[in-house]
């Protein structure tokens, strides 16, 4: 990484000088940072937190550092307390070779270092389709999951099904009104909303209530408006396995592919919940009160202790949750991610005080909070999330795609507010961060195909043989004498934009994998697809100097690679043509 390479070279410049016995180089945090006036340089470390330590003007330390540093293939100048570094052709060349020797492999990294990290999100209620917010965290935690195992996390991507509290007996009693009805009763769900509010009165329920009957119809045709406990249950286990299927197969088919599907209801059923609360009570952190039994999260992290049995002696919400994510640790995972909604910032600290309380360490449990994703149609704000008529996950990918589907949910920080305007990202223009992207990536791939095509002159219909056979072509990727790149002064400065732009993957991979931020991601495509798109307009990669054809061929070659890269792990096809 350049941006290493440099900082290095600072702390070379540093042992080399009068400052050596003065600095405690394990102490040096130094940073190199891209410069905003670029004509100061590529690269820039400022070194002005010295001055404190040496006693002397930030611009005089690093004017003595500059002059202590071998520099070989870069120029090294000063302004203020920055030494400004300007990449030489040599380093600039090796950036492509590194390319085209890794492949897909350029820019991963060890910096996870191995660690497991268990990724929870989406985790939906099994009571209905998907809304957009659950879109949002499966973009989000999909493409988390791909980055941080490209910078050498070992991650697993669960989803919790919630499927053992009353939603599901809400669930059974809207499916029996729903088959009713299929069976031609005049029933219909309460008028009253208090009561109506008992019940899930979505359309979507309709089609599940005409598969129950068709699957099982001799039990259906003794329905009548009274019914059991136990055919609500049966009810219940139907619904929520359809509506589970229906939402497993629209992640698929949104490339979220999960590792498993942790159901709630096998935390009842095999005792951990009762074994966890037992666990707590041994260790002397619960006590009753009002006839509920409570935690002693004010012990830890949390402003005030929380119910974990209420006092009917049912559990609490709370409790589940504290049993699964202790499940999680037991599991030998390293690390835990979820993905939550950012009206769940006050469950964070209770949990971390249980994770705290059952002796496993809270720093190794992060949350991410999501904020609303507003959907824009022709310039209006609609509205989502009503009981009776929603638009969800489903209806906007079949709108505007996958590509473009998780292209927007990913491309703003998910602690901000998402505006999603449907019809720019359906759009095949400059504007649409998405179709930039991929048309970038398609062009590049149109110039690799030109290069092996036979040439027709339009005027005279007189056809030329290929620019390059494909030996030629195949070894481009071996042969790396790339000096020819710079013999046309011309398109110079944007060959020098591009590849160090190319450079930069690096970085993002290791500071987004770091910071949890894949909207970084994309953030840089458009940037590098920018980049590659002034270099192509002043660039022409057939030329009759067959070593410059040869050396941008390359260059070409690398910037496939890496949009292809990106998009992969973001999730997104690349398209060879558009």
């Amino acid at each position: 990484m350049l941006r290493k390479y440099f900082e290095n070279k600072v702390t070379e410049g540093l042992k080399n000088s009068e400052f050596v016995s003065l600095v405690n180089f394990d102490d040096i945090k130094l940073n190199c940072e891209i410069p905003k006036n670029r004509d100061f340089g590529d690269f820039a470390v400022n070194v002005s937190s010295l001055a404190r330590v040496l006693k002397m003007a930030p611009p005089l330390i690093a004017q003595k550092i500059a002059d202590n540093i071998n520099a070989k293939d870069f120029e090294v100048t000063v302004v203020g307390g920055f030494l400004n570094f300007k990449t030489g052709s040599d380093i600039l060349n090796s950036v492509i070779k590194e390319v085209l020797e890794k492949q897909e492999k350029y820019a991963s990294s060890n910096i996870g270092n191995g660690e497991k990290v268990l990724i929870e999100y989406v985790s939906a209620n099994p009571t209905g389709p998907l809304h957009i917010g659950h879109g949002r965290w499966a973009a989000m935690g999909s493409s988390l999951a791909n980055l941080m195992d490209f910078a050498g996390y070992v991650t697993s991507q669960e989803f919790y099904i919630n499927d053992a509290g009353n939603q599901i007996n809400k669930l059974g009693k809207s499916l029996h009104i729903r088959v009713l009805q299929e069976l031609g009763f005049q029933v219909d769900f309460p008028k009253d909303e208090t009561e109506r509010k008992d019940f899930y009165t979505g359309d979507y329920l309709i089609a599940t209530a005409k598969k129950f009957v068709e699957q099982n119809y001799e039990i259906a045709k003794k329905m009548n408006v009274d019914i059991s406990d136990d055919m609500i249950s049966m009810l219940s286990g139907f619904a929520r396995n359809e509506m589970l299927s229906i939402q497993k197969k629209l992640l698929e088919n949104f490339n979220v592919h999960f590792d498993t599907y942790f159901s709630e209801l096998t935390l009842h059923k095999s005792g951990k919940v009762e074994r966890c609360i037992n666990k707590l009570r041994e260790l002397n952190l619960l006590y009753e009160k009002d006839g509920a039994t409570w935690f002693k999260s004010t012990k830890y992290t949390d402003d005030q202790d929380r119910v974990v049995k209420k006092a009917d002696g049912s559990n609490t919400y709370l409790t589940a949750d504290i049993a699964y994510h202790y499940d999680k640790f037991e599991r030998g995972f390293d690390r835990l991610i979820d993905i939550w909604g950012a009206d769940h910032h006050g469950y964070i600290p209770r949990m971390k005080a249980a994770i705290d309380a059952l002796g496993h360490d809270s720093s190794k449990f992060e949350v991410l909070l999501g904020q609303l994703v507003n959907l824009v149609i022709d310039n209006e704000q609609v509205r989502m999330g009503t009981r009776s008529k929603m638009i969800t996950l489903e209806d906007l990918i079949d709108e505007v795609g996958v590509d473009a589907t998780r292209y927007w949910m990913i491309m703003r920080s998910i602690d901000t507010t998402l505006d999603f305007d449907v019809e720019l990202a359906k759009s095949k223009t400059d504007d649409n961060p998405v179709f930039y992207v991929q048309y970038a990536h398609a062009r590049a791939c149109s110039i690799l195909r030109n290069v092996l095509k036979e040439q027709i002159d339009r005027e005279t219909n007189v056809i030329s043989p290929a620019p390059m056979n494909r030996e030629e072509f195949d070894s481009v990727n071996e042969n790396f004498d790339l000096s020819a790149l710079w013999n046309d002064e011309r398109a110079n400065e944007a060959t020098r934009k591009l590849i160090l732009k190319i450079e930069e993957y690096k970085h993002i991979i290791e500071t987004a994998a770091k910071n949890r931020t894949p909207y970084m991601l994309c953030k840089y495509l458009q940037e590098l697809a920018g980049e590659f798109h002034s270099f192509y307009a002043v660039s022409r990669v057939i030329v009759e100097d067959k070593d410059l054809m040869k050396s941008r061929v390359a260059l070409i070659k690398a910037i496939v690679t890496v949009i292809k890269s990106g998009l992969s792990i973001l999730g997104i096809s690349a398209p060879e043509k558009m």
